[in-house]
């Protein structure tokens, strides 16, 4: 392999994607994805990679990964693979390596995303990422709800990797309040992820009929999204679904004081961009009580690019190289 080429990869509980990236390029190519139940661990899954696309031993690794990095290794969460540094430096024989959270991935491509690979929601103008110190989150429902801060404080990057997907949730009209009620009974601790997510939508569709007190035949969030005008249950689940998106991603800036803007990100938002423009999303976002003067301030931004853990993982693997 070239020596101006780093690899760097995206790990889910499904499919490994890798890519390549040239020193001082925030842009991948030679793309690939695997199927993660086809390989033993990602040893294996790098070495296919390498020789598909016709290349040795990379000069830099660096791995979005979907599950909390600790101490240089991960157990991911739906998926048999576990994840060390200290393997991949000794198998490769290279020196730099680094494993990521995939929403710490995120975080980091925020600052190189173009106009073409993000969406304002409202009217507010995004960050300028020129600015020497800013505070941005990006929160993200698919799966799992992940959710990371970027702070940049004397021209220097820093991710603030988080669990607040699993935050408890925190009901905010009496529809809400029935909602976490039913929720409590099968899940007792109700988090945001339990609301936020592909599964979660499934959750609130559930909710909501037997509320209502309606037959609703059993369907995926996909399916839900897809259903039409002609399931009202479905309808009103996706309406509260993005109503309390707005609320937990304006909790989200409130905690961690990324009052610079914030991205949504995940795969389910960027499917239905117009249907999170043109939902209460924003109005919920900006409802926080005697701060709403300060949210209505606030960007937010759907992110339009397909792979942003890629990038973000780009754009570390590069750093490495010039901190050493």
């Amino acid at each position: 392999m070239n020596k101006e080429q780093l690899l760097i990869g995206d790990i889910g509980g499904t499919n490994a994607r890798f890519a390549l990236i040239k020193t001082g390029s925030n842009r991948y190519s030679d793309e690939e994805i695997l199927q993660c139940k086809d390989f033993a661990g990602p040893i294996e899954a790098i070495q296919e990679y390498l020789r598909r696309s016709g290349n040795s031993k990379p000069e830099a690794i660096c791995l979005a990964v979907a599950g909390p990095v600790r101490n240089g290794n991960v157990c991911l969460t739906n998926n048999h693979w576990q994840v060390q540094t200290s393997e991949l430096i000794d198998f490769f024989k290279i020196e730099h390596v680094k494993l990521l959270n995939d929403f710490e991935a995120i975080a980091y491509s925020l600052p190189v995303l173009s106009g073409e690979e993000f969406k304002v929601i409202g009217e507010i103008v995004t960050p300028s990422f020129t600015n020497s110190n800013l505070t941005v989150g990006v929160v993200g429902p698919g799966t799992g709800l992940g959710a990371a801060a970027l702070l940049k404080r004397d021209g220097r990057l820093h991710a603030l990797v988080t669990e607040a997907g699993h935050v408890g949730f925190a009901p905010e009209n009496s529809m809400q309040l029935e909602m976490l009620k039913i929720l409590q009974k099968e899940f007792g601790h109700v988090s945001d992820e339990q609301l936020l997510s592909g599964p979660g939508l499934e959750n609130i569709y559930k909710a909501l009929a037997k509320i209502k007190d309606i037959f609703a035949e059993p369907l995926s969030a996909a399916e839900i999204f897809e259903s039409g005008n002609s399931n009202q249950v479905a309808v009103s689940s996706i309406e509260m679904f993005l109503q309390i998106l707005g609320q937990v991603v304006g909790n989200f800036v409130l905690s961690t004081g990324a009052f610079d803007g914030v991205y949504i990100g995940g795969g389910m938002m960027q499917r239905y961009p117009e249907r999170l423009s043109s939902s209460a999303f924003r109005t919920a976002f900006e409802n926080k009580g005697c701060h709403k003067e300060i949210m209505e301030k606030i960007p937010t931004i759907l992110i339009t690019h397909s792979h942003p853990g890629l990038l973000g993982a780009g754009c570390v693997a590069n750093s490495m190289l010039k901190q050493n």
